[in-house]
């Protein structure tokens, strides 16, 4: 028996020849021979697309013009040419009266057809259902008149509000808010330089805080509310706390987090060398730009106590509520023999001892000494039934509320490199400061007077009366004299 062979199957693409026709005809003129440079392929100008438009414009025009350059012009049969007279060749002054019926020739392009049969311009192979809603639409056509009455209705129109941006409206709407919840104390009486009424808070606004709800979460349920308030008491004298961050451990590696931490001292090097630096940042600095005003960059000695026991006595010093936080039985340490001062009096003979543990260098630091509340603040939380109630004899120093601690500068720190013989280049090894004995008593009066000065920023009422009256004489006092 023969078998056959299957037929080989040959793929072949097909190849559909496309040939352009050129209906243009031929140019009337003889062809031009151009003397070209023989420069060849190389010079890449022969495959240039713009190598004929550079010979078009090369090339002058073979055009000969005649006398009368192509427009002849017959002026002797004008009346009155010869004599000066050219009112026969120029339009005249008082134009013809048009007939009506050329009237509607003059009609511009756009008053021709229908007037709503014109829609707005509409991009190639634009989608129709985009182009229907660019439509016009008119509402009339689709209202009853009920609604279209009350529509133009003048009592109904909305009064047009006043500027948004404008400072006054501003001030207005943030003492809005503060007259929302404690409409007790919000400000009845006509405006002033120094006090503005806010605006008239309206029914959704007042219910709203009365039943305040998650702007995204309806569902959760409010359980407590702190009002936010200034803690005046704990304002150091600077008038705003910096917050540290080490890069790392300066205690090592550790499982547990030591509390020798919590109470760490900075001490700041006095550096020529920064001082300079920061010099020249400030001549740098323009004070009217945006950019905040350029703070030293110190290198710091840490400095942590010796005894990891003694946290706990030094937590209950600095501790305001703590009835006994004046005991002096909180000192881990005591001296051999009691210190006296330079009147004669004698310091008390207990104190914390602080070990030097390491130099560290600033590597970076952001903050604005002039605007606190620009970066970020501290929030504590404060409940005196739960945070002091429970412990007993503590004091209640502060009213339940969300308390705000203003922060000049965020810095981070790294220990800093050894240089030479274990010198600093401002500080030598007999100038270090290796403990410290640190004891904690009040404020002597210069700080007091530069404490009250701070809280006399956050909150006026805080000042003495006393000191307020002192300042208006002072002040009239140098009015006189500039006047005199």
């Amino acid at each position: 028996m023969s078998s056959q062979r299957p037929e080989r199957v040959v793929h072949q693409d097909y190849i559909a020849r496309i040939r352009y026709s050129n209906a243009l005809p031929p140019p009337p003129h003889p062809p031009k021979l151009l003397e070209i440079p023989g420069t060849g392929l190389a010079g890449g100008e022969y495959t240039s697309a713009a190598y004929a438009s550079k010979l078009a414009r090369e090339q002058p025009l073979n055009i000969e013009a005649d006398a009368e350059l192509g427009m002849p012009i017959d002026l002797i049969g004008v009346p009155g040419i010869f004599e000066g007279d050219n009112r026969a060749i120029f339009t005249s002054e008082t134009p013809q009266p048009i007939d009506p019926k050329d009237k509607q020739l003059l009609k511009p392009l756009a008053a021709l057809g229908k007037g709503n049969a014109l829609g707005a311009p509409v991009s190639f192979l634009r989608r129709t259902e985009y182009t229907a809603s660019q439509a016009p639409q008119h509402f009339a056509n689709a209202t009853s008149k009920d609604l279209n009455r009350l529509r133009n209705d003048p009592k109904r129109r909305k009064v047009q509000s006043v500027d948004k941006e404008d400072p006054i409206n501003i001030l207005r709407n943030i003492a809005k808010g503060f007259d929302i919840a404690y409409p007790e104390d919000a400000f009845r009486g006509e405006d002033s330089t120094t006090t503005l009424r806010g605006a008239a808070p309206t029914d959704a606004e007042i219910k709203a805080w009365a039943n305040p709800k998650h702007p995204t979460k309806p569902e959760l349920k409010l359980l407590d509310s702190y009002p936010v308030l200034p803690d005046l008491d704990a304002l150091p004298t600077s008038g705003a706390y910096i917050v540290t961050k080490f890069q790392a451990n300066p205690f090592g590696v550790s499982e547990t987090y030591d509390q020798r931490l919590d109470c760490g001292l900075l001490y700041p090097i006095d550096d020529p060398a920064k001082q300079a630096e920061h010099q020249r940042k400030m001549d740098e600095w323009d004070s009217n730009s945006n950019k905040p005003q350029p703070l030293i960059e110190y290198d710091y000695d840490f400095y942590a106590p010796n005894d990891p026991t003694a946290v706990r006595g030094i937590k209950r010093k600095f501790d305001a509520n703590d009835p006994d936080h004046r005991d002096q039985s909180l000192y881990s340490e005591e001296a051999a023999a009691p210190a006296t001062t330079e009147d004669g009096d004698s310091e008390t003979s207990r104190f914390f001892k602080y070990d030097r543990i390491r130099t560290y260098e600033t590597y970076n630091q952001v903050g604005n000494p002039d605007k606190f509340y620009d970066d970020s603040v501290a929030l504590s939380l404060h409940d005196p039934e739960t945070d002091v109630g429970t412990v007993p004899g503590y004091t209640k120093r502060l009213a339940k509320a969300a308390y705000y601690y203003p922060i000049i500068q965020r810095t981070a720190l790294r220990a800093k490199r050894k240089v030479g013989r274990g010198m600093l280049p401002s500080q030598l090894d007999e100038e270090r400061v290796d403990e410290f004995n640190v004891t904690v008593g009040d404020f002597p009066e210069e700080a007091l007077e530069t404490l009250q000065e701070k809280r006399g920023e956050l909150d006026p009422s805080s000042q003495p009366q006393q000191q307020q009256v002192s300042r208006e004489v002072v002040q009239e006092v140098g009015d006189e004299q500039a006047t005199g």
